[in-house]
């Protein structure tokens, strides 16, 4: 038995004659790998061609979608392009005062070494709230990120973190960049938070949700040298079947006990308790 074989089998969570999602494991990229394997070189040397309709970061885990042939590629990478593909995805933070409810709002660049940040000063970041008005995002943490969740108390909904158009970079290209969020559990020590990216840029929610001071735990761009996976899994995805006349399907890929480790046993079972029955808000 090959390893595409096994992931095939055992990550698999959808399948017609149209179209494979599987649950990818943390540690494999999508495609295009220079130095290790991934799943579309996997499958081709198995003998199997796959066509990818998006990606996700070799440190994500959860559903990602390919065609299985070239023909029903195009529709869907035209979906994910026109933004009309729902996404949610699951984050665990080792912070507090996530609102309820909250939009980023933030533009995204390309600054030194390829990184993605946010294309203005951390000193920019504004909060809203419908009924507190504006409030500064408070200076940045030791780690440089924002300490926004500082500002109006986290019952406060709906938030906007945002930063005024003429404080964006002017000199650099940049692309704007939209995540809600819906706080789903908080405990001691941790939060777990749905996220649905809209405009889906590269590394988008985890430059987001850093940059607002809730980095997600365990990712290499803002910890040095993390002891843990990623805690940053690809939960839902909802797109058209055109294959099929057309009707709206969902996937879903139930998170694995890896992406509870960071919760002891009471929190990790509560954790998972507050997905169940989550529908995304209207503002998703």
């Amino acid at each position: 038995m090959t390893e595409w074989t096994t992931i095939r089998e055992e990550h698999k969570i959808f399948e017609d004659e149209a179209v494979l999602a599987l649950d990818k494991p943390v540690g494999v990229a999508v495609m295009g790998e220079r130095h290790d394997t991934d799943l579309v070189s996997m499958a081709r040397d198995a003998g199997e061609e796959l066509f990818p309709a998006h990606r996700i970061d070799k440190v994500t885990s959860g559903v990602v979608l390919f065609a299985k042939q070239l023909r029903h590629h195009g529709d869907l990478t035209r979906q994910f392009n026109r933004r009309t593909v729902d996404k949610t995805y699951l984050a665990l933070t080792r912070t507090h005062g996530i609102p309820a409810a909250a939009t980023i709002d933030l533009p995204l660049s390309v600054g030194r070494k390829n990184r993605v940040r946010i294309a203005a000063n951390r000193a920019d970041i504004v909060t809203v709230t419908a009924d507190a008005g504006p409030a500064d995002a408070g200076p940045a943490d030791a780690a440089g990120a924002s300490t926004a969740a500082a500002a109006p108390g986290p019952e406060a909904a709906p938030w906007l973190w945002t930063v005024p158009a003429a404080k964006t970079f002017p000199h650099v290209r940049t692309y704007p960049s939209v995540t809600h969020l819906a706080r789903l559990w908080e405990g001691t020590e941790h939060t777990l938070v749905a996220a649905h990216p809209v405009s889906g840029r590269r590394h988008q929610i985890r430059v987001h949700l850093a940059w607002v001071g809730h980095p997600i735990e365990g990712d290499p761009l803002f910890e040095r040298a993390p002891t843990t996976r990623t805690f940053l899994h690809a939960w839902r995805l909802a797109f058209d079947a055109g294959w099929d006349g057309g009707r709206r399907m969902v996937v879903e890929a139930v998170p694995g006990p890896d992406f509870w480790r960071s919760l002891d046993g009471e929190d990790a079972a509560v954790a998972t308790a507050s997905l169940t029955g989550f529908n995304a808000p209207a503002t998703f």
